[in-house]
């Protein structure tokens, strides 16, 4: 096992790509290409950014990714939002993520102070 793949910023960031994908499976065929594959897009990178970002050997290079997937996680917020407002997911469905999402953002946070 690599050392990224014990911390719990990275394990966080997989359930969220997993709560992504799960919702997204049941949006209307219609956005397959559009909105789906933005939104996989940006759920993969959070995780993808940390594992990367975490395996670096400057602490400016270990931030500097990690904000990258914040970055990616606040992408993903804004269009999981636009998903709520087109009634693709439910507000329960919205209400989960975010909380996943804030526990997450509140751990990253937590992670950059102790490198930087």
């Amino acid at each position: 096992m690599f050392g990224f793949q014990k911390l719990q910023i990275y394990q966080l960031a997989k359930e969220i790509v997993k709560y992504n994908y799960k919702l997204t499976n049941k949006f209307p065929s219609l956005e397959k290409y559009a909105l789906v594959q933005q939104m996989n897009r940006a759920a993969i990178s959070v995780p993808s950014n940390i594992a990367e970002g975490t395996s670096r050997n400057s602490n400016k290079d270990k931030a500097h990714f990690i904000n990258i997937a914040y970055g990616s996680l606040m992408e993903l917020v804004c269009q999981m939002e636009i998903s709520l407002e087109m009634e693709y997911i439910d507000q329960n469905e919205y209400e989960e993520f975010i909380a996943m999402v804030k526990n997450l953002s509140v751990k990253m946070s937590n992670y950059l102070k102790t490198i930087v």
